[in-house]
């Protein structure tokens, strides 16, 4: 089920999806621990990465462990785009990634995500800078198309082949969809037999169950996993797990998910600082701590806590029934 992404070979095609305020490197890091075949940045927008801002760089922030690793960029002025695109070679990337999928009104609003599917010449100038700017493989992230009156995924994914794009990842739905409803993974299958260049299905993959089904529906090369991440880091080696061997690899126990969440929770600290890091790792918190009993109480009072110190008390607390019971 391999892919090479130019020169770089995937062996297993189960990918960590860019997701702003998420995948930066302390949980990306993990991610890759567990496995994972690729893990893709938050989105920088362009210009953002050639003012070099201190929270821009921190976002593109990489380390050795994560290679091979995607840097997505976001833009909509093709110079800025290639001149970002050198940037993060120079810094260590191993793959640009270009999001045309992005479906925030701030983003769209600048004419970039996936405005760009909207103006299909704009949009190849762009994937044609960006490709020729480095010597990095460069990969596309779109949806479907802007609304389902103009799905034009499939001729935008021949587009992107001709100008070099060497992966293209489908979120199944369109850009007025946001969120809502649900992935069409059948949708991704006319961008499959578009191209010849690796596809990869996005969408909806909280289960080995939904991996199965998207894959037979899609015809797709792999996924890419988002949200099915969230508090399980571990999430994208059981799927791999699954695809090589057709066995269910069970959640870590809860003295293991403890140990990871506090790894994940000083790592975060320490990339951000005290301050940033206590605001940002509590979505985390939260989220590692769904499906245990009083996790919803839990939640509400850590989420009050700026005391590092502190919180990590209440996080060993609130594991601390769940263990025993395992232990007796």
């Amino acid at each position: 089920m391999g892919i090479n992404i130019g020169s770089i070979r995937i062996d297993d095609p189960v990918i960590l999806a860019p997701m702003s305020g998420v995948s930066d490197m302390p949980f990306r890091r993990l991610v890759k621990r567990s496995g994972a075949g690729l893990v893709v940045s938050e989105m920088i927008a362009s210009q953002a990465m050639i003012r070099a801002s201190r929270q821009t760089m921190k976002m593109a922030t990489n380390c050795a462990e994560e290679f091979p690793m995607a840097v997505q960029l976001a833009g909509c002025d093709p110079a800025s785009m290639a001149e970002a695109a050198r940037l993060n070679q120079d810094r260590g990337a191993a793959i640009i990634d270009i999001n045309f999928g992005c479906p925030v009104k701030k983003i769209v609003n600048g004419q970039a995500g996936s405005a760009l599917m909207r103006d299909e010449v704009h949009a190849a100038r762009i994937l044609e800078a960006t490709v020729k700017a480095v010597d990095l493989p460069v990969t596309l992230k779109m949806r479907l198309g802007w609304d389902d009156d103009s799905r034009n995924a499939p001729n935008l994914a021949r587009i992107a082949q001709e100008c070099g794009i060497r992966m293209v990842t489908v979120h199944g739905r369109t850009r007025c969809q946001f969120y809502t409803g649900t992935a069409d993974w059948k949708a991704i299958r006319a961008v499959k037999e578009a191209v010849a260049i690796p596809v990869i299905a996005n969408g909806d993959l909280n289960t080995f169950e939904d991996v199965t089904r998207c894959l037979e529906e899609s015809g797709a090369d792999g996924v890419m996993i988002g949200r099915g991440t969230y508090g399980r880091p571990w999430f994208i080696g059981q799927v791999i797990h699954y695809l090589r061997t057709g066995g269910h690899l069970p959640d870590p126990r809860p003295d293991e998910q403890l140990a990871t969440l506090l790894e994940h929770y000083e790592a975060i600290l320490e990339h951000y600082g005290i301050d940033a890091g206590v605001k940002i790792a509590r979505k985390h918190v939260s989220w590692y701590s769904k499906g245990f009993a009083g996790s919803a109480e839990f939640r509400a009072d850590v989420n009050r806590v700026s005391d590092p110190a502190r919180v990590r008390t209440m996080i060993r607390d609130f594991y601390s029934p769940a263990i025993d019971r395992m232990a007796a």
